[in-house]
């Protein structure tokens, strides 16, 4: 499952579409860096992999609106709620390793003559 958002795009992308029907111009406007090719890779991956409905309307030009499926819809409340908890629970800096420590038996291992 992680393979269908491990771009680095998709989350940007998913983000965008899950507030609603955008047209192609409106992603590239709101993903900042992002080149065409980039984007129109990222919306097949995503539709191919169920996370987007792609709707091409019969106009001249054709109009073409990507809109989130149920399962996106789900994915993002799941990760917005991962990143609240990661957000409310940062991680402890490293604890340094010192010889008082080490297990008792690695201590006395090292410590005993060869």
């Amino acid at each position: 499952m992680l393979g269908k958002v491990s771009g680095k795009w998709t989350l940007g992308v998913l983000s965008e579409i899950t507030r609603g029907p955008v047209r192609f111009g409106e992603l590239e406007r709101a993903l900042n860096g992002i080149s065409r090719r980039i984007l129109t890779l990222t919306l097949r991956d995503l539709e191919e992999n169920g996370l987007l409905t792609r709707t091409v309307y019969p106009t001249v030009p054709p109009k073409v609106e990507y809109t989130a499926t149920d399962e996106a819809r789900e994915l993002y409340t799941m990760l917005t709620g991962l990143t609240a908890w990661a957000s409310r629970h940062p991680a402890a800096p490293p604890t340094p390793v010192t010889s008082a420590s080490r297990p008792r038996a690695i201590n006395s291992m090292r410590d005993s003559p060869s």
